[in-house]
């Protein structure tokens, strides 16, 4: 357990190293020291305006992934059970999924305006291919074996599909989930920075135009943090619901 705790940590504790050192040959405008970061963090979190920000993004994040969810993880399944509806939907998936992300985010600004409504839809573009496309993937890869040895014993569909083809799914499922929690967070950024009075991408941008460096590193370091954060607890989450797996066993993410 401390050996496995010791390797996950041992490259971040490389890199603050690192931002102990650098600062020293390079202006502090670029890199200002960590000392100075974390002063300028420790005051933005007795304010309250830290909090406010970070509090802002996770809701909307939070948001717009759970709506890409509940239509990704239905949808996958009906485009991975049912071939002729995959045929049909698929072209224009293929659309969604290829069309630059940055390319729309004017689009959804246009239409909906600088509010959060715009960066829900965002979101929802944006992380509705990881979590559809495993989705599909995990369905297609269930096991015939099992499908025939449940339908040998006359189960029905909803049967079959709640115990036999979500379960073995339930892998894919969540590394997709996982690939799109952490391109919520990349996305919203983006859409803060463009449109927003609120969030850790607007503190960034402002604080940059404002050349209150410190401050702007303050909100990089705390999207780092939650990124960590909630890549270790869906980690935790994900092997809480397929611990059934044999060890060793796994899809990768």
């Amino acid at each position: 357990m401390i050996y496995k705790v010791f390797k996950k940590s041992v490259v971040i504790a490389v890199l603050l190293v690192l931002w102990l050192i650098v600062p020293n040959f390079v202006h502090s405008m670029f890199l200002p020291p960590l000392g100075t970061v974390l002063k300028a963090g420790g005051g933005l979190a007795a304010s309250g305006e830290l909090w406010m920000h970070v509090c802002t993004s996770l809701k909307i994040a939070f948001a717009g992934l759970m709506i890409s969810t509940v239509i990704a993880i239905p949808l996958g399944i009906i485009l991975g059970w049912f071939k002729t509806v995959e045929d049909y939907i698929d072209p224009v998936f293929q659309v969604v999924r290829n069309t630059s992300i940055l390319a729309m985010l004017p689009v959804f600004l246009l239409v909906l305006g600088i509010g959060d409504a715009s960066k829900y839809a965002i979101i929802t573009w944006a992380t509705l291919p990881p979590t559809l496309i495993n989705t599909i993937q995990g369905v297609k890869n269930a096991d015939p074996v099992l499908i025939r040895s449940a339908k040998s014993m006359s189960i029905g569909n909803i049967g079959l599909f709640a115990k036999v083809i979500i379960p073995s799914a339930m892998p894919f499922i969540l590394a997709g989930f996982r690939l799109s929690a952490g391109i919520s967070l990349i996305v919203l950024v983006g859409a803060e920075m463009l449109g927003a009075r609120y969030g850790l991408g607007f503190m960034i941008f402002n604080y940059m135009h404002a050349y209150m460096i410190p401050n702007m590193y303050v909100g990089i370091l705390s999207l780092a943090i939650i990124g960590m954060i909630v890549n270790s607890l869906l980690v935790m989450l994900e092997n809480y619901l397929t611990r059934w797996r044999e060890k060793g066993v796994g899809v990768g993410a």
